[in-house]
């Protein structure tokens, strides 16, 4: 069990879904942890729930440079240190791509892209500065793997995998590793709209969806020591579906 007792992440889109479940147990692993968001009401009932002494809620629009050098400035004041980032935010669209709006195509990309890029470069300096850190970037099985209608999301899922290559060698001379997260479908509002989970699972390997704390699970083991010489990791949570899809034939 990955120990993350002294520990001070920063978790981007951590108010509900998949950021709170990683939100929750850090805390239970022993992480003091930043729930960084733009729903500020979930934020603070969030916080409210871990406990004011463990946890701190930030507003945060992962796209606005200026609201990342603010929560990075809270969490100092308020925990003295962030040794974790987890670049957790990301928005979600699908429709053909003659049908993308290029205004909710630029959003994904301020977001999904962006947001991991300006969550670099601001932690980047400060951890080089204590010694070293752990970034673990949510990716996504679309990076590599796109479904049909997920033209816009998957390109920046893409670019961000490429990104997180690239700071590996950057930043790992400075004492901070960074690692991938590809998660497949998560019961989330993302993944299961109103809590409806797509049929298609019925044929993954495990014949399930995945569970938001399956994910946090493995970013706790990327953020901990336990961890501490991988960077550059890609780790695949999406219960086989990328390389063991049914075979319709099978029971022919």
């Amino acid at each position: 069990m990955a120990d993350l007792t002294g520990k001070v992440a920063l978790i981007t889109g951590a108010s509900r879904g998949q950021g709170a479940a990683e939100a929750r147990l850090f805390v239970e692993r022993g992480a003091r942890v930043v729930v960084a968001d733009v729903l500020d009401d979930d934020a603070a009932t969030l916080v409210a729930d871990l406990g004011t002494d463990r946890a701190l809620a930030v507003h945060l629009d992962v796209s606005d440079p200026d609201q990342w050098a603010a929560a990075l400035a809270s969490a100092q004041r308020a925990f003295g240190q962030v040794d974790v980032l987890v670049n957790n935010a990301g928005i979600y669209f699908q429709a053909p791509i003659e049908e993308t709006p290029v205004d909710r195509y630029r959003r994904l990309i301020e977001v999904n892209q962006v947001g991991v890029f300006l969550g670099m470069q601001t932690l980047a300096p400060y951890m080089a500065e204590i010694g070293g850190g752990s970034i673990v970037n949510i990716v996504s099985v679309s990076s590599f793997a796109p479904l049909d209608l997920t033209a816009a999301y998957a390109s920046t899922k893409s670019a961000l995998l490429a990104l997180s290559k690239a700071a590996v060698g950057e930043l790992g001379p400075h004492g901070i590793r960074v690692n991938m997260i590809h998660p497949g479908g998560v019961a989330t509002e993302m993944g299961a709209p109103g809590g409806v989970v797509p049929t298609a699972y019925d044929e993954a390997p495990l014949r399930r969806i995945g569970q938001p704390r399956e994910i946090a699970t493995v970013a706790a083991f990327l953020a901990s020591d336990d961890s501490s010489y991988c960077s550059g990791a890609e780790i695949l949570v999406d219960g086989g579906w990328t390389v063991g899809t049914r075979n319709p034939w099978r029971d022919a």
